[in-house]
């Protein structure tokens, strides 16, 4: 922060931070300064002229926003020869105004300055505005985007859109064509989403005049509401302001002042609301009967579930054959109350969540070597990189918000890394891409601490005061070699040691993985060697370095972090460690006996071992690994509760009793997103239908049980309260702190101001972390003659995991099918065009998806989606799960493809995977 300068401003003395603008300074006096140009997030850029103020001893006006305050300055900023300025700068531009855009567009700030200055809007246009039809052009005009819709007739050529597009979100849709009178702002091609355009938003915010506008947003009164809140989808956590208008979402805005978004959002969370108020959203109970559902009272259902969990735990082997699945869209006060419900009502540790699919192997490897398992910094420590490795990750696409900004940084000048099989779009802005064969991240990363150590590029600082087993770890390491490395992992040894030297040397740096590392056979494994290079170079501790696991869901790090976990009680306490406490507070006794997690139970009702499931927000027949075993299994458990906002594939095909729920705009509480933080939840509609909320369902059905005592909460604050007595991490963090924005923790007292940075001085077990040495274990999952190619599954920008929420908007007009991602060669070689639905098959079973060429494809890999139940794409995936945390591997499948009934194809296809059939 700069000095302190005083300047008078409209005769009165104010002191300002150095380096402000006028426009900024006068803005923190209260002094509204008229401008159309400055939007939060872009660099100033003077262009509407309307902010100039007069500046003793200058000879012409200065503009406010791109002109710093100096010590003594003396500034006029509403004088009569500047408001004279503003009111013919007003009256130019309104001469051609389109009169369409008179009423329709009346609350835009440009109709607002010209209201205040009172310039009256003719029927129409008399002249072609700067960015209009100049030279006898026809204006753009757009309005094939499901989101965003362009009128550029109404543009005044702030070109605010192209800045927003350039400077916030990095797309470089927007164009400026041509100079002089013929200026003019366009797309780069001729639509756009042929230009590149991810729906973000941002053109929008920074167009003043209405020339792009919200397709979601046009209703003629607008919102007469707004809420703030927490976006529902990927664990980014960016805050929202939620516009309602008659019970209904009219329009979404980032909110400007946000930690974590800094007024941005991505097309999910801007447009894809529509989903709480789907025409197939179930509003009120229902219980299977003679194989056809029946809508009945909250009682009823209730009760029958009660009765049937009271039965099937009668006896002790009873309690340990029921399971509870939490989840990771409701709050941290629902999924606190789940696993409470589990281990009180219930008596098991058999609790879960979709951690276990995840980010487990992050929390186990991380908690091992550091103490804690979770992110070491903050999102805002992205400024503060001088460069990034991304391992396993494609942040534009799954966390497009960090991608973003991520992007932003490396065209200032950051360096970049790239560890992925395929040449995500990260990779393209320069830097190192290293395009690894799926399932062997492990020994890439050992090659590259390799070098570091080899090369004498190891932080001595760190090694000796922070780090321990050092000599065993560098002669483990010495094997290592990059060469090594690459006849196992594809990457060149030439690439691994750039990479290294990159890293090493550019300091601090930030490691972002994601389930490209833990979606693996050795998924804990490669997160510890992830972590493995961050202690050798000392990149942790401090701003702007760090590993930040980028969590999928809105809330998988809170419904974890609330003991959602067979082995974990709230605040990543193990059983034994907390169950003294808890005991105390719960008043009631944790089970001794060892829970099964997610794929154990999976295994346990297999064998006919398992007599009740209840799901909350969890579709595990269409996300769970190997499909063929899974349906086989859920289809011996003789009662499934299903807790839910639509009839997913697990309540329609093995579902007893439907609870539905409220979505996250119509509840209050608090989610943990990815970065520790926790951030308030607010509802800003009232629940649809009979709706309710996931903790009054788990407090109804714990009294339905017979035990009301400690199940009475009134609001989602009285169980926060209880939590924060729970875990003495969050015990300084509460409502009234979280109304001005999230805190990260550890927050341990009322005047703790939050943890942005971990492992400062010390580790949470001791001073010292161990570096790891792990051993490497090729993936069952190998390519061969009759399986040629790798095949590994993930998400896309414009559908959300399994597409329960986004298909139910017009994100399906985005991305309305899954694909099979190839590279040109491998089609040409195959005789497969782009478009055509392709048969895939595993030794698992086989399912069809139309292809998609992509150049950043590797030859012999492949990549597909898995958003459509319709695709089922968890056909192929097979029992291959991570050896410490049962984590299955998604991302490693050897398959085969071939055209959609060719002669050749069925044979050698054993009866499982034919009885899939695509």
């Amino acid at each position: 922060m700069g000095s302190v300068l005083g300047v008078i401003l409209n005769g009165q003395e104010r002191l300002v931070r150095e380096g402000v603008s006028i426009l900024e300074a006068a803005r923190s006096a209260g002094v509204e300064i008229p401008s159309l140009c400055f939007h939060r997030g872009l660099k100033p850029s003077g262009a509407c002229r309307l902010c100039v103020v007069e500046v003793e001893g200058w000879e012409s006006y200065a503009a406010a926003c791109t002109t710093e305050v100096a010590q003594g300055m003396r500034v006029q900023t509403h004088s009569e020869g500047v408001e004279a300025m503003r009111q013919t700068v007003l009256e130019l531009l309104a001469r051609a105004y389109p009169g369409a855009a008179r009423e329709r567009l009346r609350e835009k700030p440009f109709q607002r300055l010209l209201r205040r200055y009172g310039i009256p809007l003719r029927a129409g246009g008399e002249e072609p505005l700067p960015c209009g039809s100049a030279g006898g052009n026809v204006a753009f005009r757009d309005d094939t985007h499901p989101y965003v819709r362009a009128d550029l007739t109404s543009c005044i050529g702030c070109f605010g859109c192209v800045r927003a597009c350039e400077e916030i979100q990095g797309q470089f849709v927007w164009r400026v064509w041509k100079r002089g009178q013929q200026t003019r702002v366009e797309p780069v091609r001729e639509t756009l989403l042929a230009s590149g355009c991810v729906g973000c938003g941002a053109c929008v915010d920074a167009c003043p005049t209405g020339a792009l506008e919200d397709v979601g947003g046009l209703e003629p009164d607008g919102a007469a509401e707004w809420t703030r809140t927490v976006c529902p989808y990927c664990g980014v956590g960016c805050e929202l302001e939620v516009g309602t208008r008659r019970g209904r979402i009219v329009q979404i805005q980032p909110a400007g002042d946000a930690p974590v978004n800094r007024g941005h959002l991505c097309v999910k969370g801007r447009y894809a609301f529509g989903f709480v108020h789907a025409p197939d959203r179930v509003t009120r109970p229902m219980v299977r009967e003679a194989g056809r559902w029946k809508e009945v009272a909250w009682e009823e259902a209730l009760g029958l579930v009660a009765s049937r969990l009271k039965v099937a735990i009668g006896t002790l082997e009873g309690r340990c054959r029921v399971g509870v699945l939490a989840s990771a869209r409701a709050t941290n006060e629902e999924n606190y109350l789940i696993q409470k419900f589990a281990r009180v009502v219930l008596g098991t540790n058999n609790v879960d969540c979709c951690a276990r699919v995840c980010h487990a192997p992050t929390a186990a490897a991380m908690r091992e070597m550091l103490g804690t398992g979770a992110a070491t910094n903050a999102f805002e420590d992205i400024e503060e990189a001088e460069a990034f490795l991304l391992v396993g990750c494609n942040p534009t696409e799954n966390h497009p918000v960090v991608g973003a900004r991520i992007k932003q940084r490396v065209l200032q000048g950051a360096a970049l890394v790239v560890l992925d099989p395929r040449e995500i779009e990260l990779a393209r802005y320069g830097g190192v891409h290293l395009p690894v064969r799926p399932g062997c991240n492990l020994p890439v990363l050992h090659a590259m601490a390799h070098v570091i150590v080899a090369e004498g590029l190891v932080d001595e600082r760190a090694i000796a005061e922070r780090v321990a087993e050092w000599d065993a770890y560098r002669a483990f390491v010495a094997e290592w070699t990059p060469e090594h490395a690459a006849a196992l992992s594809g990457v060149s040894a030439g690439g691994i040691r750039e990479a290294a030297r990159i890293y090493a040397r550019a300091k601090p740096a930030m490691i972002f993985h994601g389930l490209g590392v833990t979606e693996h056979g050795q998924g804990t494994g490669g997160v510890m060697a992830v972590v493995n290079l961050a202690l050798l170079t000392g990149n942790f501790g401090i701003r702007g370095s760090g590993i930040h696991p980028l969590r999928g869901q809105n809330n998988v790090q809170g419904a974890a972090h609330m003991g959602c976990d067979p082995g974990y009680l709230p605040g990543g306490l193990s059983l034994e460690e907390g169950r003294g406490a808890l005991e105390e507070l719960w008043e009631s006794p944790i089970p001794r006996e060892r829970g099964k997690h997610l794929l154990e139970m999976m295994d346990a009702a297999r064998e006919g071992k398992w007599d009740a499931l209840w799901a909350v927000g969890y579709d595990i027949a269409l996300t769970n690994p190997d499909t063929l075993r899974t349906r086989e299994a859920l289809g011996t458990i003789p009662f499934v509760v299903v807790q839910d906002l639509f009839l997913n594939e697990l309540a329609r095909d093995f579902g007893h009793v439907f609870l539905p729920v409220c979505s996250s705009f119509e509840k209050d509480g608090t989610f943990m997103n990815a970065e520790r933080r926790v951030q308030r939840v607010r509802a800003a509609l009232a629940p649809v239908g009979y709706a309710r909320s996931d903790w009054q369902v788990v407090c109804a059905l714990a009294q339905a049980m017979g035990r009301s005592r400690g199940f009475t909460f009134e609001s989602s604050e009285a169980i926060w309260e209880e939590i924060r007595r729970a875990w003495k991490g969050g015990a300084g963090i509460d409502y009234a702190r979280l109304e001005s924005g999230g805190l990260q923790w550890p927050c341990p007292t009322a005047t703790h101001p939050g943890t942005a940075v971990l492992h400062q001085t010390g580790f949470s077990h001791g001073r010292r972390a161990v570096l790891a040495r792990v051993e490497f274990e090729p993936s069952p999952e190998r390519c061969g003659e009759e399986y040629p190619f790798l095949l590994s599954t993930g998400r896309s920008l414009y559908q959300f995991n399994a597409g329960t929420m986004t298909l139910r908007t017009s994100n399906r007009h985005l991305r309305p099918v899954d694909t099979l991602d190839m590279a040109p060669g491998d089609s040409m070689r195959l005789g497969l065009a782009e478009g055509e639905p392709v048969r895939i098959q595993s030794r698992h079973g086989e399912v069809v998806l139309r292809l998609r060429l992509d150049e950043g494809m590797q030859e012999g890999q492949l990549f597909a989606t898995f958003q459509t139940p319709e695709a089922a794409l968890n056909r192929l995936t097979g029992p291959v799960r991570d050896g410490a945390v049962g984590t299955p591997e998604y991302k490693v499948v050897a398959v085969r493809v071939g055209k959609v009934g060719s002669a050749e194809w069925r044979e050698g296809v054993g009866e499982a995977a034919g009885s899939l059939g695509g």
